[in-house]
């Protein structure tokens, strides 16, 4: 059955993890023991119940590839995955790139295979959601977010994409639900939150808090903090203040969360 593989594959992964492999390479070295573990069973079923529903090569390595995921954004998180986190695929995958690659460049075959461990399409990070850029010098493109100078072309320079910085984020849906009923990604209303915070807004501030129910999300204090720490070791200052401010304003209003968490 599919759980028993998960748990040995989730074994392995966790030797992989204490053995401090990262990145690009984390994904690519749970393959070969997922194959192993599916190897060892003459069919593997999707559900214990399900008569006829066996499991084929290629949907288990697609959910071995998200189980990977999962387990390492968990950690980022400070947080068991178990069955599942509960994120949203975008911010699954901000999340991720962020750990291994910070706001520097990246190649674009690990930024392919992390979307592809995430279920998102390199054209809703590219051209949707504007979270990727191709991967010129942040001095080229505008390091302040000036909208005009910020390249937005999708096919990366060299091969290479990075991600934008909050303050570049400005086109007038972030943060909203899209027209065809997509649920704005929590990384996207996190930005949104950053540059109303910025703009001194804090009427503005609460009132998206409260018509996103950001307050009744209990995984949201995490990834602040997960955030307030990738930035202090990109040394991010002005990202890791905002941050840090609108942790300590949502421990103000009584933000379940955020008085215990670390």
């Amino acid at each position: 059955m599919l759980e028993d593989m998960c748990q040995l594959v989730g074994e392995r992964l966790r030797t992989f993890w204490d053995a401090g492999i990262r990145g690009p390479d984390f994904l690519w070295a749970a393959t070969g023991p997922a194959l192993e573990a599916y190897s060892q069973f003459p069919r593997v079923m999707k559900y214990a119940s399900a008569e006829g529903a066996v499991l084929s090569v290629e949907e288990f390595l697609r959910e071995v590839r998200r189980l990977v995921v999962d387990f390492a954004v968990g950690r980022i998180l400070h947080q068991d995955a178990g069955d599942g986190l509960g994120l949203d695929d975008v911010t699954t995958y901000y999340l991720l790139h962020r750990a291994n690659f910070g706001l520097a460049n990246a190649p674009a075959g690990a930024c392919i295979l992390y979307a592809t461990s995430c279920g998102v399409a390199m054209s809703l990070l590219t051209d949707q959601t504007e979270l990727l850029a191709s991967g010129k010098s942040r001095a080229a493109t505008g390091e302040n977010g000036d909208e005009d100078a910020a390249d937005d072309g999708a096919g990366g320079s060299g091969g290479e994409f990075r991600l934008r910085i909050w303050s570049e984020r400005r086109h007038r849906s972030l943060g909203k639900d899209a027209a065809n009923g997509r649920v704005a990604p929590l990384i996207d209303q996190v930005h949104k939150l950053m540059q109303l915070w910025k703009a001194g807004d804090l009427k503005e501030v609460n009132a998206y808090l409260d018509r996103r129910g950001l307050r009744h999300i209990s995984l949201f204090p995490r990834l602040l903090q997960a955030l307030i720490e990738t930035s202090r070791a990109g040394k991010q200052s002005d990202e890791c203040a905002i941050l840090e401010s609108l942790s300590n304003h949502l421990g103000g209003l009584g933000q379940p969360g955020f008085e215990q968490l670390f």
